[in-house]
């Protein structure tokens, strides 16, 4: 009998449900090794086509239009140009240590460049939108031997982003165009006249790939910093594919709406080759993805028109889909929802559960673990704010850490701890020495740099982040880099940028500043000082509070936490404050709590008893959206 799961040997008739722990340690006693059955994602795309020859694999809408279908490609002809792909790299030199990295809008071509690189190397996708400045450092860190790009006329930014730092890349040997005509220039190479000479039935090199060697560098650690190099073997990549045909309702004659960059582990692999592994087709909804208004706008039309079983993406475009009207469009063919990157509000997951009645399964890992570690399972009760449980064959550990980031021993339940993880998708290290130290806290598992605890029942709750990166709906901020521009400016003496709840991204990022001595500034002033010294438009403090001094610790270091605290109790005070008419008075104080890491705690004074429960439910609707949890009382 054929599988169900084609990268798995044992699975035949329906997926298992995995209903109970003891379910899962059955099905694990079947070593992970034993049930894969490719060792590489040229492998896994060439499965998918051999199964599916005629279906299609790719459908793009470059306009955000459902109803305007630029062109479509089958699981054969993807192969095919995957493999083209590769022998046109091979051609050029490519040697399988060597780097291609892709700098291009979502298309069809994006997905056969990514995987044509990693069939004849190494490939790189790099975010486009970085300043010139930050993707040459990429490109040097990776040592770059291709780049491949759209024309001028297709992408004058990217363009010429890439002809201002390439002459600073040591290692660049060649830049594939895909779109464009040869050049005078010898190493600029048109990938539209030259890949049609190439075999589409074998690869040249002969290449037999095995899984523990490296596919991609996903560059991480925040895009306002020195980014680190994620090196991911071919086994992580196929673990990660593996998972997804697993544990999410995908699979043949099905659809996905697609709109993850593929620079991100959630586009390339939970969205990417997972689903293209399972036969689904995925349906990419512009060449901007979500960025691109129009597809939001027509989320529905494109639900109704495709049928999708899963409606999945980051939390805010989640939450942007439901300020979107619904109308008459039919959305009974989605089974569940699954969103990650950052978390979930609650109110959000809520809504989707009472108006869909599926179920919200949130995902948590991170580009080092190869995207999702752990899920929401379908077949179990589900938490709302819990992350749910490892996938097969990954563990979870709340551990407690010395100053080294080494592991002492591990939290009991309900303890809060440092978040560790280890698996077939966890990565063996950084591309760079440099970034190896506090990595991992044992051999095999990574530290996520997240604080958690797990329930009695091994829920994984995430309860706030031992590392101080602001995450602006899935986008990694790092303060440090703010906040050294903040200390440029003359009247600053101290400044620390952190999160602050937001319904929509979950986090915006405001800055706390302790003027010199006798100085004087604006917030204003402040605001505009590191616009213009940032290349990063989502790095840009939202809100700046001059406050009189500081929060340290007793060894002299900015004492964070405190921070965070105070910038979550003025923004409840700001949406509560229209609540609230005299004598009624409003109380907000953020506190450290031992259950949920933060707690909002409000207290509504003198309000009359008959009007208390109206107003705990107006307020209830303002703070619901938010991750933060809150309690509200009335004295």
């Amino acid at each position: 009998m054929a599988s169900t799961h084609l990268l798995d040997l044992f699975i035949e008739d329906a997926l298992p449900k995995l209903e109970t722990p003891e379910a899962l340690a059955e099905f694990e006693k079947i070593p992970y090794h034993q049930r894969i059955a490719a060792q590489s994602t040229y492998e896994a795309i060439s499965l998918a086509a051999k199964r599916f020859p005629d279906a299609p694999a790719l459908i793009y809408h470059p306009e955000g239009e459902p109803d305007h279908c630029e062109r479509q490609l089958s699981f054969s002809q993807l192969r095919d140009k995957v493999t083209q792909m590769a022998n046109l790299l091979h051609d050029l030199g490519l040697q399988a240590q060597e780097v291609v990295s892709l700098l291009m809008p979502l298309s069809p071509e994006s997905f056969v460049t990514l995987l044509g690189a990693q069939a004849a190397g190494i490939a790189s996708p790099v975010n486009p939108l970085l300043s010139a400045a930050q993707i040459g450092e990429i490109l040097r860190a990776s040592n770059t031997s291709v780049i491949v790009l759209q024309s001028r006329e297709r992408a004058p930014e990217i363009w010429d982003k890439v002809h201002h730092i390439k002459d600073q890349v040591p290692s660049l040997k060649n830049l594939l165009v895909m779109d464009g005509p040869a050049q005078d220039n010898s190493t600029t190479i048109s990938y539209a006249q030259r890949i049609e000479s190439y075999p589409s039935d074998r690869l040249l090199s002969q290449r037999q790939i095995r899984s523990e060697e490296t596919a991609s560098f996903f560059h991480t650690g925040g895009t306002t910093g020195t980014p680190k190099l994620v090196r991911h073997s071919h086994g992580n990549q196929v673990y990660q594919a593996w998972v997804i045909g697993l544990m999410l309702p995908t699979g043949a004659q099905r659809h996905l709406l697609f709109g993850l960059p593929l620079f991100h582990v959630g586009g390339a692999l939970t969205q990417g080759l997972g689903p293209l592994c399972c036969g689904t087709a995925l349906v990419i909804v512009s060449s901007q993805g979500w960025r691109d208004p129009q597809a939001v706008k027509n989320i529905w039309r494109f639900v109704d028109k495709y049928r999708p079983s899963v409606w999945g993406s980051v939390p805010t475009v989640l939450a942007a889909a439901l300020h979107v009207p619904v109308e008459a469009h039919d959305r009974s063919s989605i089974d569940c929802v699954s969103g990650g990157g950052s978390a979930i509000p609650v109110a959000v997951a809520q809504h989707y559960q009472e108006t869909l009645g599926v179920p919200v399964l949130e995902v948590y890992g991170m580009t080092e673990t190869s995207s999702v570690h752990t899920i929401g399972y379908a077949h179990r009760p589900i938490r709302l704010g819990s992350v749910g449980h490892p996938v097969p064959y990954s563990r979870v550990r709340i551990v407690k850490v010395d100053s080294q980031g080494q592991a002492l021993e591990d939290c009991k339940a309900q303890e809060i701890g440092v978040v560790a993880m280890a698996g077939p998708g966890v990565f063996s290290g950084y591309l760079s020495e440099a970034h190896q130290s506090g990595s991992f806290v044992a051999p095999g598992w990574v530290n996520s740099g997240d604080l958690g605890r797990l329930d009695a029942e091994g829920y994984l709750w995430i309860t706030g982040r031992a590392k101080d990166l602001v995450i602006r709906g899935g986008h990694n901020i790092d303060p440090m880099a703010i906040e050294e521009i903040l200390y440029q400016h003359p009247a600053v003496a101290l400044a620390a940028m952190v999160g602050q709840p937001d319904a929509y991204a979950g986090e915006l990022p405001v800055a706390y500043v302790q003027l010199k001595p006798g100085a004087d500034a604006q917030p204003s002033e402040l605001i505009d000082f590191v616009r213009e010294r940032t290349p990063e438009r989502a790095a840009v403090p939202v809100q700046m509070f001059i406050i009189e001094a500081i929060p340290l610790t007793a060894v002299g270091k900015v004492f964070k936490p405190a921070l965070r605290w105070d910038a979550a109790q003025r923004l409840g005070e700001a949406l509560l404050r229209p609540l609230v008419q005299a004598p009624v008075r409003c109380e907000v104080k953020v506190h450290a709590h031992d259950t949920h890491g933060s707690l909002m705690s409000v207290t509504f004074h003198h309000c009359l008893s008959e009007q208390q429960e109206h107003l705990r439910e107006q307020a209830r609707a303002l703070l619901d959206p938010l991750t933060l949890r809150h309690s509200i009382t009335f004295a």
